[in-house]
């Protein structure tokens, strides 16, 4: 009898609180953060984009439920089909893109449906991160014998699998989508298994190829231009090396960013409090507002939390002991502590503006529900091998 009521807890924690409780944090934090951003902030100011956000988390919630509801084994079955699904979205909102927002941002990434705008990007983000760990798992799972030809053709593989959507993004002129996509690559190849021998020339090449991008952008930017790129990613950029050249034009953001953050000193000027003002503070800049209101100290406590969730995820990963979700597990990883760090550091001018998200924080439905998808596989992994385990000690205990 004792035995069986064992069984009976270890059913009882399928479900992973270490990683619902610093989610549950942070939705907190985004929900009175933007309730001060566009409500208590601003004259006149709206509660609809508070109420969205708690839309959109409710969405996220039901989203994760869903998630969690399929093993290994179904999302293995599903994922080609959300890959080319996802790959249809993609070259949809190329066409059928918001004209509007379009013009507002340069980029074509965003379907419009009445008042609601939904970035599709952002949940394919996932679809694409399940088709790669399905490539890699299923090369290491069939390969007998690992040498440098089968890692090379592990590469091609994944590089083949990763180019669709990767281009198709580009497409859409959005560079900040384009680098999350690339940075997901990356880690994937990282924790493929794929000989340094392979991957240190590979690296080297980016590096190359990065050091004359720079070269181009500082001394030759016709030919950038002539391949695509817009004046206003050049404004960034030279925000970003002196945001205060031009403090009234393009570097008004990132100036108005670090002022405000500058000024909340080590323990904020208290919730609502705003004197300083950012454009975008509800999305991209959302940070500002933070560091504003709470100061370094509110600041550093949500970096910690990120932290928290991000070593709960990498704990359930190991737990499992799952190929398959091993490789999810490094995806969703890479995805959202990307945008961690370049939305912190273009906030506060360590990293250019790329009008990246914080996660979980920002105003945005998509992006918080990709986000909340990610979350979404990863409760999959605990709650279903703890349904593993429950099935094991039950039948023992019988």
């Amino acid at each position: 009898m004792k035995h069986s009521k064992q069984v009976y807890d270890d059913k009882d924690s399928r479900i992973d609180y270490g990683v619902i409780l610093p989610v549950l944090l942070l939705s907190i934090i985004s929900i009175t953060t933007l309730f001060a951003t566009t409500y208590l902030q601003v004259s006149n100011g709206s509660l609809r984009t508070t109420l969205m956000q708690v839309v959109w988390y409710v969405v996220g919630t039901i989203a994760i439920i869903v998630i969690m509801q399929f093993d290994s084994e179904q999302l293995w079955k599903l994922t080609t089909f959300g890959y080319w699904f996802g790959i249809l979205l993609l070259v949809a909102v190329l066409f059928f893109h918001d004209r509007a927002t379009a013009i507002e941002t340069g980029a074509k990434s965003w379907f419009k449906f009445g008042g609601i705008s939904f970035q599709p990007s952002e949940v394919v983000k996932i679809a694409y991160i399940l088709q790669l760990a399905k490539v890699v798992t299923e090369h290491n799972v069939k390969t007998k014998w690992k040498n440098l030809q089968s890692d090379f053709q592990l590469l091609v593989k994944t590089i083949l699998w990763a180019m669709p959507p990767l281009v198709l993004v580009i497409l859409q002129n959005d560079l900040g989508t384009t680098l999350v996509f690339i940075c997901i690559l990356g880690g994937m190849l990282i924790m493929s298994g794929i000989s340094w021998k392979i991957l240190l020339p590979l690296i080297f090449i980016v590096g190359l190829i990065g050091f004359l991008l720079i070269y181009l952008v500082v001394y030759n930017r016709p030919i950038l231009l002539a391949m695509g790129f817009k004046n206003y990613q050049f404004a960034r950029i030279d925000s970003w090396l002196d945001p205060y050249r031009d403090q009234g034009g393009a570097g008004f953001q990132l100036f108005q960013s670090m002022k405000a953050i500058g000024s909340g000193r080590m323990f904020g000027k208290g919730y609502g409090v705003s004197e300083v003002y950012v454009p975008v503070r509800e999305s991209d800049l959302i940070f500002a507002t933070i560091g504003e209101n709470f100061g370094f100290a509110g600041g550093t406590i949500l970096i910690l939390i990120y932290f928290i969730l991000i070593y709960q995820m990498i704990r359930v990963c190991f737990d499992t002991k799952n190929e398959f979700y091993t490789y999810i597990a490094t995806g969703v990883i890479m995805m959202i502590l990307f945008h961690v760090v370049e939305n912190i550091g273009m906030t506060i001018g360590l990293l250019p503006l790329t009008g990246i998200p914080l996660p979980f924080i920002s105003q945005g439905g998509s992006s918080l529900l990709g986000n909340m998808m990610g979350i979404g596989l990863i409760m999959s992994m605990r709650y279903h091998y703890k349904s593993y385990i429950f099935e094991d000690e039950k039948e023992r205990a019988l």
